[in-house]
């Protein structure tokens, strides 16, 4: 039967002191004073085995405690009821800590197979940039290496990977912290790679490599076959457009139905012109064949010919183009593109910014400087027509999309300006955007980068 360590001890010393009272009753003083040296000895023979006895238990204690991680522990068995309590708290937490491990164990078993499933490559890199963990998408892209040994845990990515824009996205993520995204090109020869870094909260990036080889063949193939079948298109509309003006200009023997049908297939064909050459700069835009000269210019310079060269507009549709706050700070910018940009706003300006109660239409065009969220330059082209309403304005940049389409196929619209006035502002490192309000008119923005003073 166990006792405990309380009871053991009082046990003992009340031995002890019963032993020195008899010493003291029965014995002559000399014989008193070596019972009294017996039973201290006594007591510190039984101090000494006591406390080794509760040595070893918390011995036993600790060692089943520093296994927990490995295995659990069991019911515990000591000398001493005192420490049943303990003993039982760790059997709990044994268990409790067993269970925790199973379901990581099982989690991570899972998260391993799903992304092993993922079609994209993944790896995972610590602060050190050393490689912590791939999926087996990952190991099969590294050229030259069996699959075992593909990608090595623990050696550095610089050693397995040596593309420098994934290397360059993994720095990013590991030492700025935020989420980085390149464009790899040499990482497989003719392949390409969206690559995307993200930091881990614990340390480290985990990376994402997402193959667009084929999505890319389809959009050049795509943009191939618009831009030729455009280019095709483009002769036979010029011979329909040119016939049908020689008719109405000098054939005076037409009757009025006649002209009537001939100045209708003028109108078409020359819709048509107008769609088959915005498609063919969509499509130089969008393939990067069209060239850009960027180069210093002064945004007031920009604002001042973009209007100049719409005054004929201005005049035929009987509208009041006005020049608002100006800046004669540079933009580093292609001119041709970015008059391009400001003549195809001013003319939707025009065109689709009249109110309904007013015969004149109002258009301001500015240029100011800005510092947030970048040092650059905001044009903006304002009308204060009708108005947009709010859920075709994040639609209004897509390719061919309306808000009125048929008040824009009276116009001639082809719905490309906007997407094409997007593409050359963003190809330039800018941003574009519209506010507008119903019934107060729209502001159509986009922004350009200051060009650098150089220091003397």
């Amino acid at each position: 039967m166990t006792r405990g360590l309380f009871f053991s001890f009082f046990i003992r010393m009340t031995i002890a002191l019963a032993f020195v009272a008899l010493m003291r009753v029965w014995f002559t003083p000399r014989g008193w004073i070596f019972g009294t040296i017996l039973v201290l000895a006594w007591a510190a023979i039984n101090a000494f085995l006591l406390s080794r006895s509760v040595r070893q238990s918390i011995a036993l204690l600790q060692t089943s405690t520093a296994a927990i991680p490995d295995r659990p522990v069991g019911a515990l068995k000591y000398q001493y009821s005192d420490f049943d309590g303990l003993a039982q708290a760790i059997s709990l937490a044994s268990g409790h800590v067993e269970r925790v491990l199973m379901d990581a164990s099982e989690s991570r078993r899972e998260l391993e197979a799903m992304i092993d499933s993922m079609q994209d490559a993944v790896v995972a890199v610590d602060q050190a940039g050393r490689i912590q963990w791939t999926n087996q998408r990952m190991q099969r892209l590294i050229p030259g290496t069996s699959f075992s040994s593909a990608v090595r845990v623990g050696h550095a990515l610089v050693q397995t990977i040596r593309d420098p824009d994934v290397l360059a996205c993994v720095k990013t993520a590991l030492e700025d912290r935020v989420v980085s995204e390149r464009r790899s090109t040499s990482l497989l020869p003719g392949r390409i790679f969206e690559v995307a870094a993200s930091p881990m909260p614990g340390g480290g990036a985990v990376a994402v490599l997402h193959d667009i080889t084929r999505i890319e063949q389809v959009e050049r193939t795509q943009r191939d076959f618009v831009a030729n079948v455009s280019h095709e298109l483009r002769t036979p509309l010029t011979s329909i457009t040119g016939y049908v003006e020689t008719l109405l200009d000098h054939e005076n023997s037409l009757s009025p139905q006649a002209r009537e049908f001939l100045t209708t297939i003028l109108k078409n064909a020359t819709r048509m012109n107008r769609l088959t050459e915005d498609l063919l700069v969509m499509a130089r835009v969008e393939s990067s064949e069209q060239e850009l000269h960027p180069a210093p210019v002064r945004a007031d310079i920009l604002v001042r010919d973009a209007v100049q060269a719409m005054s004929g507009l201005v005049q035929d549709e009987d509208a009041v183009l006005e020049i608002g706050q100006l800046t004669d700070v540079e933009v580093f910018a292609d001119t041709d593109s970015i008059l391009q940009v400001l003549s195809n706003l001013i003319e939707n300006a025009i065109k689709y910014g009249r109110a309904r109660d007013e015969l004149h239409c109002r258009v301001i065009v500015s240029a100011r400087e800005i510092s947030e969220p970048i040092d650059a330059i905001e044009f903006s082209v304002r009308d204060f027509g009708q108005g947009i309403a709010s859920e075709h304005l994040n639609r209004i940049f897509e390719r061919f999309y309306r808000v009125d389409k048929a008040r824009s196929r009276e116009s001639g619209g082809t719905g490309l300006g906007l997407a094409i006035a997007q593409y050359v502002v963003q190809s330039q490192g800018g941003s574009i955007r519209a506010e507008s309000e119903l019934n107060a008119g729209s502001t159509f923005i986009f922004t350009l980068p200051k060009a650098k003073t150089s220091v003397v």
